[in-house]
């Protein structure tokens, strides 16, 4: 007798969610369905509302004006703050993360280590590809460079072991070798039943998850295999000029 195949539970949805920012609308009646335990892409060009997508989720000031609704285990979380939302499973790593001035890497990491033993801090570091004996005394400050922080902030996500990790930009500031220690860190996180949102406009991200939606001024366009996806965002995407692209400047433009 051939088993029929687990359907897979919606650990996170949004139901037509709008939101418009100093009068313009970034997020246009969007809805989407995060398995839980999988690897999902948000891809888009720049602009596309991405980052503001992930800032909602997680509650942020100034993203909690919304219409439609947030679902997570099956329940609105619209009236969630941030706390709430943090206390329930659900974290951001950001494109740019956060220096804190006087505070040390094991300290930082056991704010939100589940096991806050040095052996366990030791570990994720490890396995973002940071030698622990360099770096759990350093200062989580100016000092680390930005792609320095952006594996540490992870390493801190791999001790709490979330339910649902947004990464946005995870390869942004970060070298190619780097990169592949990234890579590794979400198969980890899948592995120990994280849901995993990826947030990019690189190929190679995208390429990382097993599902994907392609969202562009705010509104889904396209969802499906990352094959599919990939290459509808390559050959469509990359050259379209749309409307709410950011425009460039002398570093290079917005995410």
């Amino acid at each position: 007798m051939i088993k029929k195949q687990k359907k897979a539970m919606n650990i996170l949805q949004t139901k037509n969610l709008t939101l418009s920012l100093n009068g313009i609308k970034i997020l246009d009646d969007l809805s989407i369905d995060i398995w839980e335990g999988h690897v999902h892409a948000l891809v888009g060009p720049n602009g596309a509302g991405k980052s503001t997508l992930a800032f909602t989720i997680m509650g942020l000031q100034g993203y909690r004006n919304i219409q439609g609704d947030v679902i997570y285990q099956g329940k609105s979380i619209n009236d969630a703050d941030l706390d709430e939302r943090a206390r329930k499973g659900i974290t951001l790593a950001w494109q740019e993360p956060a220096r804190f001035e006087g505070l040390k890497v094991k300290d930082y990491l056991r704010v939100s280590s589940r096991d806050k033993e040095k052996k366990t801090l030791e570990q994720v570091l490890n396995q973002v590809g940071l030698d622990p004996e360099n770096y759990l005394n350093r200062a989580v400050d100016k000092t680390l460079s930005g792609g320095e922080r952006k594996k540490i902030e992870l390493a801190s996500i791999l001790a709490m072991k979330p339910k649902i990790a947004l990464l946005d930009e995870p390869d942004s500031g970060i070298d190619v070798e780097s990169l592949e220690k990234i890579f590794e860190a979400v198969k980890i996180l899948k592995k120990e039943g994280t849901t995993v949102i990826l947030i990019t406009h690189s190929e190679a991200v995208l390429e990382q998850a097993e599902h994907a939606f392609l969202i562009c001024c705010g509104a889904l366009q396209r969802k499906g295999t990352v094959d599919k996806i990939n290459r509808y965002f390559g050959e469509k995407c990359i050259p379209c000029d749309h409307k709410n692209r950011p425009e460039e400047t002398n570093s290079g433009g917005e995410s």
